[in-house]
């Protein structure tokens, strides 16, 4: 639980985005959305009821001369069954961001590393940062670092990624036998996916990711963790353009979350989720 690393490493990955990107070429492509997800049926640990979920979502992605950016922000609003302390009416909030740059091997050295259905090998380094006005209180801090394969798709993209990560924590509740806490390194297998399609004249895309956490030894209390499997989902259909003849505007459709041994806890109510959505994303 207290283990200790260096993470020059993963600093230096991180910080490497800005100044390279600062020097070279100007954007090669981007997008940027606004989007909202509803649920009903989102979970909590510890928490036995169903909590409804309203989350406002800023997405930004770029590509530049040397690879690319990727920014989420997701603004997360709860019912009262997830309180903003013990026994209160009101809704907690949280603030979730992640960032994440790749440098790819090809733009790097002139030559992409493909081999079989990969495409390019990048480097991957990024950052996770929470923050919730429960009365657990976390203060979510984590890097990660490692390769990414970029596979070969005859439209949007595929990607392979396997991460060190390493996280730092906060608990405020009484029940917790430390406030900070560093977990133990552990690795992070990501698959992230963006494929448009077409059915008939309907034009749709399938999109999403899936993340493997492995242990990252004690909790708060003492509890070794467990592997982690979050995945969220999305089959959304581009409405502007079939509205009003505008491509990739407005999209409208529906999604899934599935999320198993939440934040590492297990054996107790509210750590797996299976959560239909309702989702939108405005592009501008």
């Amino acid at each position: 639980m207290r283990h200790r690393t260096p993470v020059r490493l993963l600093a230096g990955v991180l910080l490497i985005g800005g100044p390279l990107a600062g020097v070279a070429q100007a954007a090669t492509w981007s997008d940027t959305f606004i989007g909202y997800r509803y649920g009903t049926q989102f979970t909590e640990p510890s928490n036995p009821r169903d909590v409804e979920k309203h989350v406002l979502q800023f997405t930004h992605a770029s590509g530049y001369a040397l690879g690319q950016n990727f920014l989420n922000v997701d603004l997360l609003q709860s019912d009262s069954a997830d309180p903003t302390e013990a026994g209160g009416d009101t809704g907690a909030t949280e603030a979730y961001l992640t960032y994440r740059h790749q440098l790819h091997s090809g733009k790097l050295f002139g030559e992409a590393l493909a081999f079989g259905p990969v495409k390019e090998v990048a480097l991957s380094g990024g950052v996770d940062l929470n923050t919730k006005n429960t009365a657990f209180a976390p203060r979510k801090r984590m890097l990660l670092a490692g390769p990414t394969l970029k596979f070969d798709v005859p439209r949007g993209f595929v990607d392979l990624s396997l991460l060190y990560a390493h996280e730092w924590n906060h608990c405020g509740a009484s029940f917790c036998n430390v406030d900070e806490i560093e977990f133990d390194p552990y690795y992070q297998i990501s698959l992230a996916w963006g494929l448009p399609f077409e059915a008939g004249t309907l034009p749709l895309k399938f999109q999403g990711f899936y993340n493997y956490n492995g242990e990252k030894g004690d909790d708060y209390q003492g509890n070794a963790t467990k592997p982690e499997q979050l995945m969220r989902a999305s089959l959304m259909f581009d409405v502007g353009r079939l509205a009003w003849g505008e491509e990739n505007q407005l999209w409208a459709g529906v999604g899934y979350e599935y999320w198993r041994n939440k934040f590492g806890n297990h054996g107790k109510p509210g750590v797996d989720t299976d959560a239909p959505t309702f989702q939108l994303e405005w592009h501008f």
